[in-house]
């Protein structure tokens, strides 16, 4: 998708009106900049073939029901000057956003406070997940342990991912296993798999001072709610100071929702799991930036996290 693309579809909007566009990022989709007399908007372009319409709509609705009933900071979806949401850019859909101040925090910053607010924000969204009712026709994805491993896993197979071979394909294939093995046994109660953000990475937050603001729920889907905390060390699992960043999010989490001994040690499972979703993600989305920067050593990083919860060494 080209900005000059773009920039002749700016007139669904009355908001971006004589804007220009300007590409931010492309991981999944194609997200804009678009700076307008009316001001400055983010537009998600959707890849064609990931979500359905229906899919985003029901994203769209979980969303405003987060806005309405917890007032968390997270964007808010603006209407086409057609009233709906949801519009189409050259044949793929498209959501325009207000724009939200605020930068990606990297590995480098001090974390521990951010991870304390984002484990808030989770426990607040479990609870109304459990409470909400959904109207007819939500569907998203299901994010389960075969979702994720199978071959034809929702992004790719990890099999054929840059790395994979010889001894390394050897300890994530027992990897593999296990996941499915312990997952089985955790089970899929309602306290315990439900409705989820599923990518609170790095990459989907904006910190503004002391504010912190979840974006791109384009993920969102049921799965373990344990599964947050995975997806919010994306690409960073093999740091030292991931424990101190679970730490940090089981203080902001269990005042408001309190855990089980069984839900705290399904963590270290979860972050296997989703490194395992990375895995094949890269391999599947060799073109894209964030693909490139994270390939390299991501397969021998994989295994050594293997070989650590399965006690190989």
């Amino acid at each position: 998708m080209t900005i000059s693309g773009v920039a002749a579809y700016l007139d669904l909007w009355a908001e971006t009106r004589g804007g220009k566009a300007v590409l931010v990022n492309h991981s999944e989709n194609h997200t804009f900049r678009i700076d307008s007399p009316a001001g400055t908007y983010s537009l998600r372009i959707h890849r064609p073939g990931y979500q359905s319409r229906p899919t985003i709509e029901s994203e769209l609705n979980w969303m405003t029901a987060l806005r309405r009933d917890l007032d968390l900071p997270i964007p808010t979806p603006l209407p086409g000057i057609d009233g709906r949401l949801l519009q189409e850019i050259d044949g793929r859909h498209a959501v325009l956003f207000e724009h939200l101040p605020g930068a990606e925090p990297s590995p480098e910053d001090e974390l521990e406070t951010v991870f304390e607010i984002l484990g808030g924000f989770a426990a607040r969204m479990h609870r109304h997940a459990e409470g909400w009712t959904p109207p007819q026709g939500f569907t998203r994805q299901v994010w389960s342990a075969a979702h994720i491993l199978d071959p034809d896993g929702l992004w790719g197979d990890w099999r054929i991912a840059p790395g994979v071979s010889g001894r390394i394909a050897e300890i994530i294939g027992r990897l593999d296993t296990e996941l499915r093995l312990r997952l089985d046994a955790y089970g899929t109660r309602p306290d315990r798999f439900g409705l989820i953000h599923a990518d609170m990475r790095l990459g989907n937050l904006l910190v503004d001072g002391d504010r912190v603001t979840l974006i791109d729920f384009d993920d969102c889907g049921f799965c373990w709610f344990a599964y947050d905390f995975a997806a919010a060390v994306s690409f960073h699992e093999t740091l030292p100071m991931v424990p101190k960043l679970k730490a940090a999010w089981l203080r902001g989490y269990l005042p408001i929702r309190p855990l089980g001994e069984e839900d705290i040690a399904i963590i270290d499972v979860m972050v296997l799991l989703r490194r395992m979703a990375l895995l094949a993600w890269i391999g599947s989305h060799a073109e894209t930036r964030l693909a490139q920067t994270h390939m390299p050593g991501f397969a021998e990083g994989t295994a050594e996290l293997a070989e650590r919860l399965l006690g190989i060494r």
